[in-house]
């Protein structure tokens, strides 16, 4: 097994010749920063691309070196560090695979930059609804007859964009042949696999969508790797999309001067997920199953556990997500967001000798249910199918250089069903559109509209929600 780390080796050895800094970045090694002296011993590797240091855009050397690890490491044709998240590899593998003009399907709970993307591009994009999961309360994924009937109606596709797993760590039992359907049609398959970048340390876990033969894979290694934020990984194993066209938009996009602390992180982090053992696997799901009875022994906290071994749900019946992280944050737990019925907690991908402290975090979570259940419950009305009973294949009414020339106008939101979109209006997290420009304002998506806003979600996008109003085509 290799066990080099070959960005940090370089940058270690490059701190340990105290050379002198006549280069940027202007803090010179951290010594002109009036930072924390712990933030100034990290900017000692905050370097630039000096001799011996390697160039991201053009690597030859020890960043070279790193992807063709990162490579190895999950088994693809070609990898990628990304210091720009798993956004910038999202819009890289749209701008690789559409023009403007070109129709591309989307699976509509994906990320905001997957939308961003379309946007930027200028293509036609067509959107197939998710399926939804009553267990988890939450939107999955497009069904096989769904997508394929999307393939079918829309054969002049240039890709299809899917989200595996989802924000929650749910998985699609569809996706492999989905792959082979689109691939039978010569269409690539790209996917956001921001949540799945651990799927790949053992066979415990759910299988990367690269075990089914995806196209073009991002991953957030920030998300569930030990990689500091921003750090991403992108993979690509096709004959149907061209490496370079990738390669060519990602200098395009990404910062002409990458950090070197953030490349380190990544290094670091496939290293970690390349020397995690089958042992360390079983070991993390051991320790998440005894955590999750022991939840479950407290007295009104209900447990929903999901297909990524990495994340939980939590619930307490009468009282909303939003209520519940506020009590969580008042005993200084930490989740990684509410929605209006539960929190999600993503847990550490530990190994064998790893310890984090479940039982005082249980104590806190316990207190935490206690105060909760002594306040006023919510008005939280129970989730119908029917209001997420989408249609499952959808064009936006106009495209994005359209709507750019057009009159728009303000209207309350409650008068705008069947009217259409203006703007992106996104709660966040989990940073899935609720509403996207071009598209037809239905009941459906006012329901829920009005549940997120009762339930107190944040947004994002360009909305005037304070005073119950969005923006419409006039």
């Amino acid at each position: 097994m290799q066990k080099k780390k070959p960005i940090v080796e370089g940058l270690e050895r490059f701190r340990q010749q105290q050379n002198i800094s006549f280069h940027v970045p202007g803090h010179k090694h951290g010594e002109l920063s009036n930072l924390p002296q712990a933030f100034k011993d990290v900017m000692r590797y905050d370097v630039t691309e000096l001799t011996g240091l390697d160039d991201l855009h053009y690597p030859e050397e020890m960043i070279l070196e790193a992807e063709h690890l990162l490579a190895d490491t999950y088994g693809v044709m070609k990898s990628f560090f990304l210091v720009g998240g798993s956004t910038v590899g999202n819009l890289a593998m749209i701008y690789a695979t559409c023009n403007r003009g070109d129709t591309i399907i989307v699976q509509r709970n994906a990320h905001k930059s997957i939308f961003h993307a379309i946007e930027l591009v200028g293509a036609k994009a067509v959107y197939v609804s998710p399926q939804w999961d009553e267990r988890t309360l939450t939107a999955t994924h497009v069904s096989y007859d769904d997508l394929t009937q999307a393939v079918d109606c829309y054969p002049e596709a240039k890709a299809v964009v899917l989200t595996y797993p989802t924000y929650y760590g749910m998985t699609s039992k569809d996706i492999a042949r989905q792959v082979a359907y689109c691939h039978e049609k010569n269409i690539p398959i790209l996917v956001d696999e921001a949540h799945g970048a651990h799927f790949s340390a053992c066979s415990l876990f759910q299988p990367s969508s690269l075990t089914f033969g995806a196209d073009v894979v991002v991953q957030s290694a920030h998300k569930t790797l030990p990689a500091m934020t921003m750090a991403s990984f992108m993979h690509v194993n096709s004959k149907l999309v061209n490496v370079e066209r990738i390669h060519h938009y990602l200098r395009m996009l990404q910062s002409s001067s990458p950090s070197y602390i953030l490349l380190a992180s990544l290094d670091d982090a496939r290293y970690y997920i390349q020397t995690y053992m089958e042992s360390d696997g079983a070991y993390i799901i051991e320790k998440k199953n005894q955590w999750a009875e022991a939840l479950r022994a407290i007295g009104s906290l209900e447990v929903i556990e999901v297909d990524d071994p990495l994340k939980l749900l939590l619930r307490v019946d009468g009282y909303s997500g939003y209520q519940l992280q506020e009590a969580l944050e008042d005993k200084r737990v930490y989740v990684e967001l509410a929605d209006a019925h539960q929190v999600l907690l993503v847990l550490p991908l530990l190994k064998q000798g790893y310890s984090y402290p479940f039982a005082d975090i249980r104590v806190r979570i316990k207190e935490a249910v206690t105060a909760l259940l002594n306040t006023e419950k919510a008005a939280i009305e129970a989730v119908s199918q029917n209001a997420y009973n989408f249609v499952a294949i959808t064009e936006p009414m106009y495209s994005s250089d359209e709507i750019a020339t057009m009159e728009k106008e303000w209207l309350p939101y409650m008068r705008t069903m069947g009217r259409t979109a203006a703007s992106m209006i996104i709660p966040y997290p989990p940073g899935i559109p609720l509403l996207v420009p071009g598209e037809k304002i239905t009941v459906a998506k006012l329901s829920q509209l009005e549940e997120l806003l009762a339930t107190g979600a944040t947004f994002q996008g360009n909305h005037r929600l304070e005073e119950k109003m969005i923006e419409v085509i006039k």
